[in-house]
């Protein structure tokens, strides 16, 4: 745990106490309670806003993956811009930036203008996403680092326990749905005053080249994806000339960002020569695979509990407890662990087994399911997330040179953001398909007309319906909920291959500086040469 000399970035400073990186750690992990905040308090809220708002299952989906879309493709460029300027002003701008957009989003009169202050509120949560990681890893060392994940994955609970819990009392109070947004405010502010007092990094200057051509790429061509997976089945054919057209755009973009990162740029956003690391490819993959699985799921629970199991938004954030008491668990006690014995592939490969286990479980459920059985399922689900989300980016980050622990370290939450997005997006267009066919079909047979209580996509005040539709209406929702984590488990399945196939390389006990890797360096050149003779 060093700290290097301003001017002399090669030479370490005294080491930092554990008092003293506490103190720099509250900061960094309320800004990290205001990222997660965003999304949990809102996730019960959402069944109110979409209704009140008059939206559709589609724009459900939108107001979730917009934020993820521009989480996801920003995150590498806030990691590529940890390695150039000031960490702690990044993070006091990416606070800034969230709270300018939850503003606009608790003062939005239209689904449109929330979506678009999402969109705002995911470039500010994807800095705080990359950067707490990455001001961490440079504070304290791989091995001593699963010490403080525990802190991370406390913070990380506390926010997923109490945000929907919140967001559910605020939805139920006089303040109604818009005070959700404003709650991360005050937090915001907290958390930079906090910083500013406390965090102190030296700031290493450098030539600065930013890859705005790889970044501008990179963003486009997730962006077209979406678009495509989010519209078709309902604006047109899966199968016609306009998917052709997006498909077709897609890999274009994606293959020119490719070319950009790889022979272009000078400073690429990706680094593509990180993937030559065996951790870092096999790591990305999974998160990849885990972002799928795991955003493009569980974000429709809410849904569930509430639409299919009739409960208020309270009572729905009040189920998320066993999910989040799990990941609380493990989390904390595989990391105390890892620090103590440095070994950290065994966690991995047991929390990816849990996952998988936990989505086979939760694709059984429907309208019917006992509760009590669908809490032990989402406990089963969240202890392996405990165990397999911090330690993905551990993995990485022990195994980057300094110079790439920004990159390192934001490339695996990039990836597993696209894997988030695109999962949401995917599985959010199945989930509407699927209900919309149901109740089609439900309905036809009751002799009512099919355009009513949401059969062409609209989310219904079940309230208002009579009872028989409200109950096909419950049980179509809770059986396409089911068949979410079925689809998911494949994509966990791939996750827990590759983390079978990743190399355990022992947890250093430094913080990497420029210095310690060229002795490193120079070491293994002198063995190899050594065996050469």
């Amino acid at each position: 745990m060093s700290r290097t000399v301003p001017g002399a970035p090669d030479a370490p400073a005294a080491e930092m106490t554990h008092r003293e990186i506490l103190e720099a750690l509250s900061g960094l992990l309320l800004a990290m309670f205001v990222a997660m905040l965003s999304s949990t308090v809102v996730s019960n809220a959402l069944p109110r806003i979409v209704t009140d708002l008059e939206g559709t299952q589609t724009g459900y989906t939108w107001v979730v993956v917009a934020t993820l879309l521009t989480m996801t493709a920003t995150t590498p460029i806030w990691g590529k811009l940890a390695d150039l300027f000031s960490k702690k002003m990044l993070v006091q701008v990416a606070l800034v930036i969230f709270a300018i957009g939850s503003l606009v989003a608790g003062l939005a009169p239209s689904m449109e203008v929330l979506i678009g202050a999402r969109a705002i509120q995911g470039l500010g949560v994807g800095g705080l996403t990359a950067l707490v990681q990455v001001v961490i890893a440079s504070m304290v060392s791989p091995r001593e680092r699963g010490r403080y994940a525990g802190y991370i994955g406390a913070v990380f609970a506390t926010a997923t326990v109490s945000g929907p819990l919140l967001g559910g009392l605020i939805v139920d109070s006089p303040l109604g749905w818009r005070g959700c947004f404003y709650v991360g405010i005050p937090v915001a502010v907290v958390a930079f005053v906090v910083l500013q007092l406390k965090l102190h990094l030296p700031v290493i200057k450098r030539e600065v080249k930013i890859d705005y051509a790889g970044a501008t790429l990179i963003v486009a061509g997730v962006s077209i994806l979406l678009v495509w997976v989010s519209l078709a089945g309902d604006q047109f054919a899966w199968a016609s000339s306009t998917t052709a057209l997006l498909l077709g755009a897609a890999v274009v973009v994606i293959a020119a960002a490719l070319y950009v990162e790889g022979k272009v740029a000078s400073e690429p956003v990706v680094p593509l020569r990180l993937f030559r690391d065996r951790t870092t490819s096999l790591a990305t993959l999974a998160s990849v695979m885990i972002g799928v699985a795991m955003f493009g799921s569980t974000v429709y629970l809410s849904q569930y509990f509430q639409l299919s199991r009739g409960m208020t938004p309270t009572n729905a954030g009040l189920m998320t407890i066993c999910m989040v008491g799990g990941l609380l668990v493990s989390s904390i006690v595989s990391g105390r662990i890892i620090t103590a014995t440095g070994l950290w592939k065994r966690w991995l490969v047991a929390g990816s087994a849990l996952v998988v286990l936990g989505f086979a479980l939760l694709a059984t459920i429907d309208a019917n399911t006992s509760l009590t059985v669908v809490g032990l399922f989402m406990a089963v689900l969240g202890v392996g997330m405990g165990m397999t989300m911090q330690n993905l980016v551990l993995a990485v980050q022990n195994n980057a040179k300094a110079a790439d622990l920004g990159a390192a370290s934001s490339v695996v939450a990039f990836f597993r953001s696209i894997g988030g997005t695109v999962g949401v997006s995917a599985l959010g267009a199945l989930l509407a398909h699927q209900v919309a066919d149901s109740m089609t079909s439900g309905l036809q047979k009751l002799g009512v007309d099919p355009g009513a209580g949401g059969g062409k996509g609209a989310i219904p005040d079940l309230a208002s319906l009579p009872a028989p539709i409200r109950d096909l209406y419950e049980n179509a929702f809770g059986e396409a909920t089911g068949h979410l984590f079925m689809v998911s488990v494949p994509f966990a399945v791939v996750a827990l291959l590759c983390v079978l196939f990743i190399k355990e390389v022992p947890l250093r006990t430094t913080v990497g500086t420029a210095q310690q890797e060229a002795t490193e360096a120079t070491t293994e050149a002198t063995t190899e040469e050594a065996r050469a003779r």
